[in-house]
């Protein structure tokens, strides 16, 4: 006779959320798109990593100032986001994902539209003049050679910031063959080979002299000539982009400049900032860039051995650039920049 007995075998339902575990939703959804197979459901992260790209550089100017000056910090390192996209397209490769690749299509167009024509040889040849700027390094061991590279650059102009008081004879004996004529206020200077006039101090609200203006005599006509060096910017842990002084100068700057009277102006300096940095925008309204006009590549200046930004700039407004190029190190933390412009 059979007898029935209870099992002592329990079968625990558990009391995981159905949701949850290695088979609930977020389980089943993380081996179907970011680990599953197929093209379209691999390298979603890798895809979520370019669109992420993508906005910071379309809309760089969206990110606040407010807290650290973060996007003016951003925009002065803008085009070394693109060196991540050659890691996501090796990874989308190596994963075999259509979706990563497709993504990686999206900060690449926009990276090239932003920056894509810095690439081409934009060198039209010809020009009037040739002019030179060069943050010399209040430190820089050896001013006499650095001195000597600036005449061998063959400029008409040749503007110097930073320059230290105990080496400014240094610099007027390098100099004085080629450049007769030469103004020099506060620790900047402008030297050339045509007549100087009307050389005053240009207030840039710091309360001593950093940036001055002259009337350059060339064969071609008058050229307003600034000279300018704006405040230093840091990167603080606890402040972040220290980069308020300097904003407000660049503002000063370019309210003189869209105050000058000659047609023609040439504005070289150390102005601590990039083309694409929104605090500079008071002077880059008015004023082109003769690295963006004429140059080919980014012409890095800073700092001298490994340069990562340029925040050495030559701009004009009334003249036409036709060449831009950067100079090798001379003993300063800056490498010179030179260009060619054409007046009318």
């Amino acid at each position: 006779m059979a007898q029935a007995y209870d099992s002592d075998v329990t079968t625990d339902s558990g009391d995981k959320p159905q949701g949850s575990g290695a088979n609930g939703r977020f389980g089943r959804f993380r081996r179907y798109w970011a680990f599953g197979d197929g093209m379209w459901r691999r390298g979603i992260v890798t895809a979520v990593l370019a669109v992420a790209i993508t906005v910071v550089m379309a809309f760089h100017g969206a990110v606040p100032n407010r807290v650290g000056n973060l996007g003016s910090l951003l925009e002065t390192f803008l085009p070394w986001l693109g060196l991540g996209l050659p890691v996501l397209l090796a990874v989308g490769l190596l994963r075999r994902s259509a979706t990563a690749l497709i993504a990686v299509l999206l900060p690449t167009v926009v990276w090239l539209h932003f920056f894509g024509g810095l690439l081409t040889d934009k060198h039209t040849g010809g020009g009037d003049l040739t002019v030179v700027t060069h943050n010399v390094n209040a430190d820089n061991p050896d001013p006499a050679r650095t001195a000597q590279a600036l005449v061998g650059s063959g400029a008409d102009l040749v503007a110097l910031e930073e320059i230290p008081a105990g080496k400014v004879a240094v610099y007027e004996s390098g100099l004085k063959a080629r450049y007769p004529y030469h103004a020099r206020l506060g620790t900047v200077g402008l030297w050339s080979r045509y007549p100087l006039s009307q050389v005053r101090p240009v207030d840039i609200r710091l309360g001593w002299v950093r940036a001055l203006r002259a009337t350059a005599a060339t064969p071609h006509g008058k050229v307003a000539v600034y000279v300018a060096h704006l405040p230093s910017v840091r990167v603080k842990f606890n402040a972040g982009f220290t980069a308020g002084e300097r904003d407000r100068s660049a503002d000063a700057l370019g309210e003189a400049v869209a105050d000058e009277k000659v047609p023609e102006v040439i504005l070289m300096g150390d102005l601590n900032g990039t083309m694409n940095d929104r605090a500079l925008a008071n002077i880059t309204s008015q004023m082109r860039s003769t690295q963006g006009a004429a140059g080919d590549g980014f012409g890095f200046s800073w700092p001298a051995g490994f340069p990562t930004a340029r925040i050495d700039q030559i701009l004009v407004r009334g003249a036409e650039p036709t060449d831009s190029w950067v100079l090798p190190a001379t003993g300063s933390d800056h490498r010179p920049v030179a260009a060619k412009v054409a007046l009318p």
